[in-house]
């Protein structure tokens, strides 16, 4: 199934972008065929496979158009440019920074291109549990060879590893765990190991680099600093958008937007999509903002005698799903290398000295990230005129945290680390595998104690038959509104367990094709 454009309509390097420097009307007002809230994973390939049919499509991103050669390669700066509140984006406690990309081609432009497919185990579960019984393995399994042939989604090659995932490689095999090879959305990766500040070199295969030029390709129109005010409906029927195209620099609001469209496709993310929503009054049943899960992760610092120099190589490489499914345990063990801004705020609260002594270790410094497939579940919502992610680590997921942060010690202890840091307010250290049991035994779930990360916002928007308790349908459109239609990681019905790129990726395929379907 995989889609081939012709060269010659698509640029080596650069997008054509709206932007709000270019904009001198105080008004505008568009007719498309489809308009397209947010350019990510699943707005990018909505983009692309709408007006490969022959629409005209107008994708409207409230983030920035930042061209890869703009690209700093420094985490602190990227945060600033790319990501959602500077990077400051958080639940209400503050104890969960929840990261996202807000540029055009959203978070797959600053995520780690590490690929799963979505378990077959919730396929067949969201069967049972939310009438999604068309969304079989067998049905889902030519958007996954798609998306793969498309990305460039593989298997890292033997070359493509770093050296800190060597060594925790070797404790797998000593303590006879499973190590996986990661899959990743890149083609013959440089391995500077700056996936999370943006691809500087165009070889992970993000939206920015594929499926929105091949869009524009095809006709669509990308406008950046754009955020979406209002989806506008009559009769029960989507009829547009209403938008304001806001200049970056001051924050002014240069221009009104609105775009008249028969079909209107949100793909804003797990945290705005919901609050537009609920802005738009398109909240019939309460359900839209409710079942927010995350994925909260905690990263274990070991350090290590020699110099290992773990921050250049795949940013992922290796995992560790033994445990990963409910029953099994609840948690995904999952290798990153590590830049000096992470690796300042990750394990050493203190300053000065300590702070020093700490860093100066940085070159022995290895991470193993412990992801938990989160049962607990949050909301999205307004509060005061602020986004407010009200979602907490409860006390289950907590212990599903501590058992993998055993599993990650033992790794690393394994590995050959000789002292372990532990991510929380206060320092705290393991110094020899006999204190991994008490030292995490002892831990409380305790709100603000612990750092912790998330990637992987989802389910605010959940897919499913039943109109009263989900907000989408099977087939993508809304219970309450006919030709609104979401493709984002908002659909997922409950968490995964796994990064869910790849799922959000076969299923704005899917979706798209449903659309083009009933609109044809």
């Amino acid at each position: 199934m995989q889609d081939t454009i012709k060269a010659k309509n698509v640029p080596a390097r650069g997008l054509a972008v709206t932007q709000a420097s270019d904009v001198t009307r105080d008004t505008l007002e568009l007719n498309a065929d489809a308009v397209i809230i947010g350019s990510g994973a699943g707005g990018a390939i909505a983009a692309y496979e709408l007006a490969k049919a022959g629409k005209n499509v107008v994708v409207l991103e409230a983030g920035p158009y930042v061209p890869s050669e703009k690209f700093t390669e420094m985490m602190a700066v990227s945060m600033d440019t790319l990501y959602a509140d500077h990077g400051g984006q958080a639940n209400s406690a503050g104890d969960i920074a929840i990261l996202q990309g807000a540029c055009v081609g959203g978070s797959t432009v600053v995520n780690a291109a590490l690929c799963f497919r979505t378990p077959d185990y919730y396929l067949e579960r969201w069967g049972k549990e939310f009438g999604l019984t068309n969304l079989t393995p067998k049905v889902m399994r030519p958007y996954f060879e798609k998306v793969e042939a498309n990305l460039g989604i593989a298997p890292n090659k033997a070359y493509e590893t770093s050296a800190g995932a060597q060594l925790l490689k070797g404790g797998m095999q000593k303590l006879n765990l499973p190590e996986g090879n990661a899959h990743r959305n890149i083609r013959n990766c440089a391995m500077t190991g700056f996936c999370f500040a943006g691809c500087k070199s165009d070889r992970k295969q993000s939206m920015l680099v594929t499926y929105l030029p091949w869009a524009v390709a095809y006709g669509a129109s990308i406008y950046a600093d754009t955020r979406a005010t209002q989806i506008l409906a009559a009769d029960g029927k989507a009829s547009g958008v209403l938008a304001e195209i806001v200049d970056p620099q001051s924050k002014t609001v240069k221009c009104q937007l609105r775009v008249n469209a028969p079909i209107v496709v949100g793909a804003a993310g797990p945290v705005q999509m919901p609050l537009l929503l609920q802005k738009s009054n398109l909240n019939g049943n309460g359900q839209v903002g409710k079942n927010f899960a995350c994925h909260p992760t905690l990263s274990v610092t070991g350090m290590f005698e020699e110099n290992v120099d773990n921050f250049y190589g795949a940013t992922h490489s290796l995992y560790m799903d033994k445990y990963t499914m409910p029953e099994d345990g609840g948690y995904l063990l999952l290798d990153a290398i590590q830049d000096p801004v992470e690796a300042s705020f990750q394990a050493e609260p203190g300053t000065g000295k300590p702070y020093m002594s700490y860093m100066s270790k940085y070159r022995n410094s290895v991470r193993l990230i412990t992801l938990i497939h989160d049962q607990n579940v949050g909301e999205v919502n307004w509060n005061n005129g602020a986004k407010e992610i009200t979602y907490f680590v409860d006390d289950k997921d907590f212990q599903i945290m501590k058992a993998g942060l055993k599993t990650n010690a033992r790794v690393l202890f394994a590995a050959g680390a000789k002292q372990l840091y532990i991510p929380t307010s206060q320092k705290l250290t393991i110094d020899s595998v006999d204190q991994i049991d008490a030292v995490i035994d002892s831990l409380d779930n305790e709100p603000a104690r612990y750092r912790y990360t998330s990637f992987h916002p989802q389910g605010t928007c959940r897919m499913g038959a039943d109109p009263d308790t989900t907000v989408v349908s099977p087939t993508g459109e809304t219970h309450e509104v006919k030709n609104l239609y979401i493709v984002d990681a908002s659909l997922l019905p409950t968490s995964i367990g796994y990064n869910p790129s790849e799922t959000v990726y076969a299923l704005a395929h899917y979706i798209s094709d449903q659309i083009n379907r009933a609109h044809g």
